[in-house]
């Protein structure tokens, strides 16, 4: 081969890792908008459904439930700007980002809305959690809880969360099952988003039936932190 078509072939390989860049990077901008407004619509139908039907509230509790409506829709659209703003253009994931310190936020933000969740966390070492599985496991949290509101509206969730360096982390979300229960569109995309959301991170996801509740469990990598070898030394 000659110099030439060697250029013309090192050209071509070049190309080609830039489009699938820009694959991989619309995959992430399509990952990261979904899990952000999904939880945001929800919300939105949980409070909105509220409003709806019940008839026991009164003035001041209806005002209460429109402005909680009205900040969640200004809510998502802050987020969808932040996940826009914060990919640069070489596709990685700037800070600030959502992480395991944010969970306690999210928990409140949806009991706030009416969603009834029970936490168990036994995380061991969190502040040595790397911050790109810290960002996937608050997603895949925030995704299972989406879920949870579309299949088993009213139900109560248990999200456990469990872990330590070289071991891994844990994060086992469940639920009642509810015959007949809406989806409502995109029926079964959480499933797949949280999937892909999972393999990105390098870990698995198992999902279940069992005693009439589903059962979603991750296990996310975390590896143990290097020793420092002068503190080996006698």
């Amino acid at each position: 081969m000659s110099l030439r078509e060697r250029a013309r072939a090192a050209e071509r390989e070049q190309r080609q890792r830039i489009d699938q860049a820009r694959l991989a990077e619309r995959v992430k901008i399509a990952q990261e908008m979904h899990d952000v407004l999904a939880h945001r619509i929800s919300l939105l139908a949980m409070l909105a459904g509220g409003l709806a039907y019940r008839t026991d509230l009164g003035p001041e509790q209806t005002r209460e439930a429109a402005l909680a409506i009205q900040e969640n829709a200004h809510q998502s659209l802050n987020e969808l700007r932040a996940v826009l703003r914060t990919l640069r253009d070489d596709g990685a994931v700037e800070a600030p980002q959502p992480n395991l310190t944010h969970l306690d936020a999210l928990f409140g933000e949806v009991r706030a809305a009416g969603q009834q969740v029970e936490v168990d966390d036994s995380i061991d070492g969190r502040e040595s959690l790397p911050a790109q599985t810290g960002r996937h496991a608050y997603r895949i949290v925030q995704e299972a809880l989406t879920n949870a509101r579309k299949h088993a509206p009213g139900a109560r969730v248990t999200a456990e969360l469990g872990g330590r360096p070289g071991e891994g982390l844990r994060i086992r979300v469940t639920n009642p099952t509810r015959s007949g229960s809406a989806s409502g569109p995109g029926g079964r995309l959480g499933l797949v988003g949280l999937a892909e959301r999972t393999r990105m991170a390098g870990g698995t996801l198992s999902h279940t039936i069992q005693g009439g509740r589903f059962i979603l469990d991750v296990r996310l990598p975390w590896e143990a932190a290097d020793r420092d070898p002068a503190g080996d030394s006698g």
